[in-house]
């Protein structure tokens, strides 16, 4: 029995963001903001960015608010939140986002592992889960995927998008394999030791993404595409060897399935995060998106390579998780998290 989405009163859906002022969120946000007729924000949360927290619960007067870092519990800057609007403290205030009466949707846009027990409470409160947190699946796929029921939860990272995609109207059994593609990050073509002196200021300059430093510093090391390896294994219950990665500098595809009778599928657009945000919260409608339109007369040429894994060790250590599971999923990002916290303080070197 396929999953059935709630609406408000008014039959707007109401959309809980953790996460609000990062990437995803501010771009759910805009989002949320161009489709005010059928979308309404209700609920959001941040780590400890309260004055942009305060700033976005004014404009769509939100009824409810939470801070997860509770050092910041007390900013004086969250007095000035609307006049009835609730305010929660700790992470598990974040969760009782999840959980609230008045949402429909909660867009999971944590960074890291933390997003695992707010996705959890998505869920299991029948919640639609729109998921921007690739770590939830990679740490805890396999207790969150028996809990979605199916067209409960609608991946919102890019590449997951765009295989959700392909996959409508076709049975999954059919599939042949997932091509994931990768953009390569800043140090596509770079040698090892070329590599050994690169800055961190190097490695936030991505060439097609605007994103987080903790998912840009992944796609420099191509960390991201072997948690999103694992995270394609989790949602489409396909072995590692039935997934593989493609170098595909244009984000223009972004990503394709491969059908047993040779036919491929692929989803092309913009590189726009606002794409696969606002299909996740218009499901299973579409409407007209602020992202510019793709032209393809003046794209360029689209080319594919295959990974440098040599160069770029980290996608084959995610390779060597996937293949033996367990819990070596949470090991590899947990080390992940704290190796890339290093490196954004200039702590360790980038082959560190």
């Amino acid at each position: 029995m396929s999953f059935q989405t709630t609406y408000g009163p008014d039959g707007r859906l109401r959309v809980a963001i953790l996460g609000c002022t990062g990437s995803i969120g501010t771009q759910a946000l805009d989002v949320c903001r161009q489709h005010a007729d059928r979308l309404q924000v209700t609920a959001l949360s941040v780590n400890s960015s309260t004055s942009e927290l305060v700033a976005a619960a004014r404009e769509f007067s939100v009824p409810a608010v939470a801070v997860a870092d509770a050092a910041h519990g007390d900013d004086a800057v969250l007095q000035e939140l609307p006049e009835g609007t609730k305010l929660g403290v700790g992470a598990q205030a974040v969760c009782e986002l999840a959980r609230r009466d008045d949402v429909d949707c909660v867009l999971v846009a944590i960074v890291g592992a933390a997003g695992l027990e707010a996705s959890h409470a998505a869920l299991t409160s029948n919640k639609r889960l729109a998921l921007a947190n690739k770590e939830s699946l990679v740490v805890g796929g396999d207790l969150l995927m028996p809990l979605a029921q199916p067209g409960q939860l609608i991946p919102v990272d890019s590449e997951h998008s765009a295989i959700y995609q392909c996959y409508l109207g076709e049975n999954p059994r059919e599939a042949h394999c997932i091509w994931l593609t990768c953009s390569g990050g800043p140090f596509f073509g770079r040698t090892r030791d070329e590599l050994d002196r690169v800055t961190r200021a190097d490695a936030l300059a991505h060439p097609t993404w605007a994103m987080g430093a903790k998912i840009t510093i992944d796609s420099a090391t191509l960390m991201n595409k072997g948690l999103e390896l694992i995270e394609a294994m989790r949602l489409y219950r396909l072995p590692m060897e039935q997934v593989s990665v493609v170098i595909h500098r244009q984000s223009v595809v972004h990503s394709l399935v491969e059908y047993v009778d040779g036919a491929v599928l692929a989803q092309l657009g913009a590189p726009d995060m606002r794409l696969p945000i606002q299909l996740a919260l218009t499901w299973p409608d579409r409407a007209p998106c602020p992202a510019p339109d793709l032209d393809l007369l003046s794209c360029g040429p689209l080319t594919f390579d295959r990974p440098d894994l040599e160069t770029f060790p980290c996608l084959g250590l995610a390779m060597e998780a996937a293949k033996a599971g367990g819990t070596a999923g949470a090991v590899l990002s947990g080390a992940n998290e704290v190796a890339v916290g290093l490196y954004l303080l200039d702590q360790v070197g980038f082959y560190d």
